[in-house]
């Protein structure tokens, strides 16, 4: 690897820790016979996993559960070599679990929905809570010169870790789905270096975005590609700036397009904090924008917001991003299975439910609950 390749180390591995959605991923495909697939995900877990998988120290501050859930969850986490010293799963915890539905419209267009109910019984799957305040101040305490600090849900927690993380240099990334508690919100606002965000979710931002706030705001527009506001010093810009997005053959799956865009981005732009930042001048800022970008049009070719990690060596990985940045996209096959595990898997992770229930949910109140 070259020292200009867009995937190279400034120094030592660079650390980065995050809160937020930290879930159990179930990837199911209703249009092909294949298991279910569990895997890490959540947009935390996701940004926190990639990082990993480009060569940093991860580590996920997550409140989970002692259930199976948790064991598929942490079983991943580690095998992409997150640290899991700041996961607590013990009773009062909760594993989110959320159930990716893939399937294809008349034209053969992917789509993609999420649910939170067990497509079997129909019963509620585990929900996300926030870390609790005294393990945040135990976690804050230990703590120890981050170069990034990640969140994507406001909580108090959240808050007192990203503090403490910028104290010590770190650059402070946020990417919200929803604004949640509007004074957290403000805070978390306050705090970030970075602000990142989908306009499908969120919705325009600009009033927040022009009135104080972060040096860099990412707004991704899905096809169109995205739009950015730098405060940066080396490269203020009067008003937002636009990037097309790469061209992608055959979308498999777009779900974790935006969280391997984020990956991308604070992968260039945070291996040396906010001091890093600070230096950032306006090539180097869009080359990490677009290497963001190589990424998600990458993922797009697999199902599952990091099903490529699971389908390709590291060293294809990254040929597939030069030619994508290149113009040249690669084409990926998709192994079929058979779709016996299903039952098994749900009988699992919905323990509450699908063991103590006699009937099967109707195969039309399934795709009902898979419609997007």
């Amino acid at each position: 690897m070259s020292p200009k390749s867009p995937f190279a180390l400034a120094g030592q591995k660079p650390v980065v820790m995050g809160t937020g959605l930290v879930a159990l991923d179930v990837v199911m495909n209703t249009d092909v016979h294949r298991p279910p697939r569990l895997w890490a995900g959540g947009t935390c877990g996701n940004v926190l996993t990639i990082l990993s998988y480009l060569g940093w120290h991860a580590y996920p501050v997550s409140r989970l559960n002692e259930d199976i859930p948790s064991k598929h969850l942490l079983r991943d986490l580690s095998k992409w070599g997150c640290h899991l010293k700041f996961v607590y799963s013990r009773q009062g915890g909760s594993t989110p679990v959320i159930v990716e539905h893939i399937r294809h419209d008349a034209a053969g267009k992917a789509l993609h929905s999420f649910s939170g109910s067990c497509p079997r019984c129909g019963a509620l799957l585990p929900r996300y809570k926030a870390m609790l305040i005294a393990d945040a101040r135990d976690i804050a305490a230990q703590i120890e010169h981050p170069q990034v600090f990640f969140l994507d849900r406001v909580s108090p927690g959240a808050l007192i870790l990203a503090r403490a993380s910028a104290t010590q240099g770190a650059l402070v990334v946020f990417e919200p789905s929803s604004v949640g508690d509007p004074r957290l919100f403000r805070e978390a606002l306050a705090l970030a270096h970075i602000l990142k965000y989908s306009h499908e979710r969120m919705g325009p931002l600009d009033e927040m975005v022009s009135t104080g706030g972060p040096l860099l705001a990412v707004e991704t527009l899905g096809e169109e590609g995205l739009r950015y506001r730098s405060k940066l010093p080396l490269c203020t810009s009067n008003d937002w700036e636009w990037l097309n997005a790469y061209a992608v053959d055959e979308v498999k799956n777009a779900a974790g397009a935006g969280d391997w865009c984020t990956a991308g981005i604070v992968h260039r732009l945070g291996q040396r904090g906010l001091q890093g930042l600070q230096r950032v001048t306006a090539t180097p800022l869009v080359d990490a924008l677009c290497f963001g970008q190589a990424l998600a049009a990458w993922n797009c070719g697999f199902e599952g917001a990091r099903g490529g990690m699971h389908s390709v060596t590291k060293k294809v990985f990254r040929c597939d991003i030069e030619q994508i940045m290149v113009g040249k996209g690669p084409n990926r096959s998709v192994l079929e299975h058979s779709k016996r595990a299903e039952k098994e898997v749900f009988r699992t992770i919905c323990t509450r439910h699908c063991q103590r229930v006699e009937y099967r949910v109707p195969e039309t109140l399934v795709r009902s609950m898979c419609a997007p």
